[in-house]
């Protein structure tokens, strides 16, 4: 296993947090785990966490709603081959410990039982990528109230047509620790912050919608006057670009996709299907096809958990092992796949620090961090300029994918036409239609200018949501069907 960096502190924060004040102890933990290894056992840890969290809302010039909790608790996982048994509980004591560890071993039988629990824990540092603040704490409530407010006061004042703002913030501060049965003692400080800004503009009797946003592993200093400035003016263009907007051819065209956000179509159309679970079960389009072509020469995909501060980023994921950087798919060859510790397992592959869940109450499972493509060498307005007629998509609402066959549909939220090498009007209600690993192949043009999007992706799989990032350059794809309304 690859070490981590030092980074002990988050783990004196983890025991003080959720070990000392229920009488629990290293010694305690591994007595638990071992009492699920008197059966068949495979590997078994213990995952616990505390998270304050809360959202506040700004409509109308008045902030409607605010809300504020605390949830800690336990998850406690056995593996016996490729079976999996879990228990959780949000009572952290030794006797609750003990009693989710009983319920586990009822998949214990299958198990090889070759393997022991450790004798004594090993403490591991992490990464620091963050820095462990409690957000929550950084500003009192009349200055988030305040912040809210000059979101509302900046977008208002940027267009008359501008008739609604609705605004949100939230932050958490997440402590999390990993015990596992091979003796590896983990932890880790997660803040997290975000705000959203949604602009209503009208012109003769027409409504029209933007949106923008952002955040990552800060405090709620991060949002400067500068910050919230940038959030309003995008949101406000969106919604009175989109007045002007008329409707979206339809049929087979060229695709320009912008930098940044777009990357969404790349994270839902061949990132989950590049999960380990789905390629071990043999569902996903992506399946047995390591070092076979699966996109254009230029194309290069990374899953990167260590990225500074980003909202997707971890200094280790959730089984305690370190986030790393994975090459997915390099110069159009398939390098790999995101792993977590059973599927790679399973698969013989090595782990890459992808295991992932939304709370102790739930199972963690492979999932991207953030994930982009790599910049080319194209300068972005030789892009635009080599299309006769295509369509520019600058931004994303929302989209499905079926990873078994990589089909998605994607409508995007601000899109123009190119005309003879040139943007020119806005258009509304284009859809992308298309399957992941077929347009990857058409890739024609890759830009000089891969973005990370501004820090507000959530990822949904099997119910579990969880913060992730994309990114891309601006790409030039040619004949996706557009689905329109003209």
């Amino acid at each position: 296993m690859t070490p981590f960096e030092p980074n002990l502190s988050s783990l004196s924060v983890a025991r003080d947090v959720l070990l000392s004040p229920f009488g629990l102890d290293e010694g305690k933990l591994l007595l638990t785990l071992g009492t699920m290894f008197t059966h068949k056992v495979d590997y078994a840890d213990l995952y616990f966490q505390f998270t304050k969290s809360e959202g506040w809302s700004l409509e109308e010039g008045i902030v409607k709603s605010g809300s504020f909790s605390i949830d800690q608790g336990v998850g406690v996982r056995a593996i016996s081959g490729e079976k999996t048994a879990f228990a959780y509980s949000d009572d952290i004591s030794e006797a609750a410990l003990l009693d989710a560890a009983a319920a586990t071993r009822t998949i214990a039988r299958a198990g090889t039982g070759r393997i022991k629990v450790a004798t004594s824990a090993r403490p591991t540092g992490g990464r620091s990528l963050y820095l462990p603040h409690d957000p929550l704490v950084s500003l009192d409530a009349a200055a988030k109230v305040s912040l809210l407010e000059r979101v509302e006061k900046i977008a208002r004042a940027k267009d008359p047509r501008v008739v609604q703002v609705m605004a949100g913030l939230a932050g958490e501060y997440d402590v999390v620790l990993v015990v596992r049965s091979d003796g590896v003692l983990a932890a880790d400080i997660r803040p997290l912050v975000r705000v959203s800004v949604t602009v209503i503009a009208e012109q003769n009797g027409r409504r029209e919608m933007g949106s923008s946003g952002g955040g990552g592993r800060y405090d709620y200093s991060y949002f400067t006057d500068e910050v919230l400035e940038r959030y309003a003016t995008e949101a406000v263009k969106s919604a009175c670009v989109n007045l002007e907007a008329r409707p979206a051819p339809a049929g087979p065209m060229t695709i320009v996709l912008g930098p940044g956000w777009p990357g969404v179509l790349l994270h839902e159309a061949i990132g989950h299907g590049l999960e380990g679970d789905f390629n071990r079960k043999g569902s996903s389009a992506f399946s047995g096809r390591i070092g076979e072509r699966v996109a254009a020469p230029g194309v290069t995909v990374v899953d990167d958990g260590t990225l500074k501060d980003r909202r997707g980023s971890l200094n280790m994921d959730d089984e305690g092992n370190p986030t790393q950087c994975t090459t997915l798919i390099e110069d159009g060859i398939l390098k790999g796949y995101i792993q977590d510790t059973m599927n790679a397992r399973l698969m013989k592959m090595p782990v890459t620090g992808n295991a992932r869940r939304e709370s102790f109450a739930h199972l963690p499972m492979p999932r991207m961090t953030n994930t982009y493509m790599l910049a080319g060498d194209k300068d972005p307005r030789e892009i635009i300029e080599s299309v006769k007629n295509g369509l520019f998509a600058v931004n994303f609402g929302g989209g499905q994918v079926d990873i078994t066959n990589g089909k998605f549909v994607f409508s995007a939220s601000e899109a123009y036409m190119i005309e003879n090498g040139k943007v020119t009007y806005p258009v509304k209600g284009a859809t992308l239609i298309g399957n992941g690993p077929d347009v990857l192949n058409r890739v024609s043009m890759i830009g000089n200018d891969m973005r990370l999007d501004s820090g507000v992706g959530v990822c949904g799989k099997e119910g579990q949501s969880v913060p992730v990032g994309v990114g891309q350059p601006t790409l030039r794809i040619e004949d996706v069907t557009v689905g329109g309304t003209a």
